[in-house]
């Protein structure tokens, strides 16, 4: 069975936090023996004469922080592989750039409460220590497939089990792609020489080659009773990232397959903040529609694109908006211009593009649009919003829109010039219009 968790570190400057989910861990742990620390120093002193199976830090401690610790962490001897957890009211740029190199294995938002961090705990205690991961077995003599089938199903794995490299090459043809695909396997093990045409090795060389996963992505463990040392060698340089020995040792079997595991949930990390990161470079926050930014980057590229023809551009303006931040406030008018992009967000179709183009003032892109389409689509968008009353304020938007239907060559800026154009133009009629 798995060995359970029994050892939490929680490190956290403030000494009332401490109390309480001490307290609360006490409750819904009781075989679990909790330590507090108040600062990293404190914390170092702990982890060097103790072992623990889980840390978790506040970022901010009296005097350093907590990305600091967990590079103590994975800095240490006896603590190399245990699970750090930052809690955070905020994952800032910085932590999510500089979370993963630290070594930092989830994040918890400290905004949920307590009681959230400790049902949090206890979830991450059953993905890390049940060794939750789906694995991929590639073994040709069934006897020893259902032996370490059986063993590794003990210890909370879920094993795909096949004979031969070709059907091991379909099933990861055929898995979701993407590190975060739920139904992707997160290890390969393979036993080195195979019936049928292909070995172990051969279907390593397709992981990395032909599949282009790296040792991160997809990590592959070969299983071999081949003492070679060349041998060996030939498999780290064709991408294995460990092997085992036949006859295999559980335990010896398991140090690797949790290893493995940490590098592949590691990645995914990595992937996950690295699409936070893009997702918060390219986003409006207070609207979460694209940035300005965004559209001069990718514009070009979307007006290039055969199948997005005729593309419709609509720079749509609120009417009157200052009145609005001088006369309510500016958390009111915050609240309006939230609530207009959301709308927008909800009628654009996801192939098209919503811009917060500066200000009140939002750009749409939108693809297979013609003159007639855009200007009924943008009169609906006026009507909308005109009965919309975000924020419980009564507001309208002039908006001007130009299509490239009969100038296929036109520029993003020429075709933006145009529909600004049209917008004045809507302004100077009287405003609450739509002008092409």
């Amino acid at each position: 069975m798995p060995r359970k968790l029994n050892r939490i570190l929680v490190v956290d400057g403030s000494e009332v936090a401490r109390t309480i989910i001490v307290r609360i861990l006490s409750e819904e742990m009781p075989d679990t023996e909790i330590v507090t620390s108040a600062t990293v120093k404190e914390a170092c002193a702990w982890l060097e004469n103790s072992h623990f199976d889980l840390v978790t830090t506040s970022l901010m401690l009296p005097d350093r922080d907590g990305l600091e610790l967990s590079r103590y962490v994975r800095a240490s001897r006896h603590h190399h592989y245990t699970p750090t957890i930052v809690v955070s009211g905020d994952a800032d740029s910085r932590l999510l750039r500089e979370g993963f190199a630290a070594g930092v294995t989830d994040y918890f938002d400290k905004s949920l409460g307590y009681r959230a961090f400790v049902e949090f705990i206890k979830d991450f205690m059953q993905r890390k220590f049940g060794l939750v991961g789906r694995i991929l077995y590639v073994e040709d003599s069934r006897l020893t497939a259902a032996l370490i089938t059986k063993l590794m199903e003990k210890h909370g794995l879920q094993v795909t089990h096949t004979t031969h490299a070709e059907q091991a090459l379909e099933l990861l043809r055929d898995s979701p792609s993407g590190p975060l695909a739920p139904e992707q396997f997160d290890i390969v093990i393979t036993d080195f020489y195979l019936e049928g045409r292909l070995t172990g090795g051969d279907l390593l060389h397709a992981i990395r080659a032909k599949f282009h996963y790296s040792q991160q992505e997809m990590p592959v463990l070969v299983l071999t009773s081949s003492k070679d040392e060349e041998k060996q060698v030939e498999l780290f340089h064709a991408g294995a990232n460990d092997f085992v020995f036949k006859p295999v040792v559980e335990e010896v079997l398991m140090a690797r397959i949790r290893s493995l595991l940490l590098i592949k949930q590691q990645f995914a990390a990595l992937k996950r903040q690295t699409d936070s990161m893009h997702r918060l470079a390219i986003t409006d926050s207070l609207t979460r529609v694209y940035n300005r930014r965004y559209l001069l980057d990718h514009g070009e590229q979307f007006l290039a694109r055969r199948d997005n023809h005729p593309v419709a551009a609509v720079l749509l303006d609120i009417d009157h908006f200052k009145k609005i931040n001088d006369n309510l406030g500016h958390i009111t008018g915050d609240r309006v211009l939230e609530a207009l992009g959301e709308m927008l967000r909800s009628r654009i179709p996801d192939n098209g593009m919503v811009v917060r183009f500066g200000g009140e003032e939002f750009a749409l892109l939108i693809p297979r649009c013609s003159i007639n389409q855009a200007q009924q689509c943008a009169e609906g968008l006026r009507r909308e919003i005109e009965a919309l009353n975000p924020a419980d304020v009564a507001i309208t938007v002039s908006i001007g829109l130009a299509t490239n239907q009969q100038n296929p060559g036109l520029t993003l800026t020429q075709l933006i010039n145009h529909a600004d154009k049209a917008l004045y133009a809507a302004k100077a009629q009287g405003r609450n219009q739509v002008c092409a």
